[in-house]
């Protein structure tokens, strides 16, 4: 065997290894609870050792919330790009609703589709799962808003309309989610459209009387 081949079939191998117990893991946190659920059974579903568990994740949290990262740190991507004349809400609209595909596929690569929004509900039932997503969100809201208030040309520490855009969106973003899990069509397609409408309302609903008399 060629040695140069070597390193990229260690890595090929060390992320089959990691994909497949990601996939055990979210499968067992779905199906059992994510309480419920031991890194033993874990390792023992993938066919590896504990110890080989730990290589890949710090722990159950981490592997709860590995692809979400990878969203996140896709949709972070996709604002940083999005033209300078887009007014801050309509980029964090694009970023959302024009890279939905892309992540898609990126979520794809690493387990089904089905199983991602399947452990998005996960997240929404259990309190501890909750707990960091609000926090891991807060965190996320103040990078974009860093990222808004650098292409806007303004100082983050004396004016607030940064964060203020990113909070109406990432409560947007968070009732979509709410009723999404809530509801009985759990597809991406019905997150895709639940998404659109609720992002479409904010310019009515920031700027409009709502009184039809």
């Amino acid at each position: 065997m060629d040695t140069a081949s070597l390193p990229g079939l260690r890595e090929r191998r060390k992320q089959r290894t990691r994909d497949a117990l990601l996939r055990a893991a979210l499968e067992l946190f779905t199906a059992k609870g994510y309480e419920a659920t031991t890194v033993d059974e874990i390792a023992e579903a993938a066919d590896v050792s504990q110890r080989t568990f730990f290589r890949y994740f710090a722990g159950k949290e981490d592997a709860v919330f590995f692809v979400q990262s990878l969203v996140e740190s896709r949709f972070v991507d996709a604002v940083r790009v999005r033209p300078p004349h887009e007014a801050p809400l309509e980029a964090l609209r694009q970023a959302v609703l024009e890279g939905w595909d892309g992540i898609g596929e990126a979520v794809e690569e690493i387990i089904p589709t089905e199983l991602h929004l399947r452990t998005y509900r996960l997240i929404e039932s259990t309190p501890t799962l909750f707990a960091t997503h609000l926090r891991r969100s807060a965190e996320l809201e103040e990078d974009i808003a860093r990222i808004i208030a650098e292409r806007e040309g303004l100082d983050l520490a004396m004016d607030p309309r940064p964060r203020v855009a990113v909070a109406v969106f990432g409560g947007v973003m968070r009732v979509t989610e709410r009723l999404w899990c809530a509801g009985q069509d759990i597809s991406l397609a019905a997150l895709r459209e639940l998404t659109a409408r609720h992002l479409d309302a904010v310019g009515p609903a920031l700027a409009e009387t709502w009184r039809t008399d």
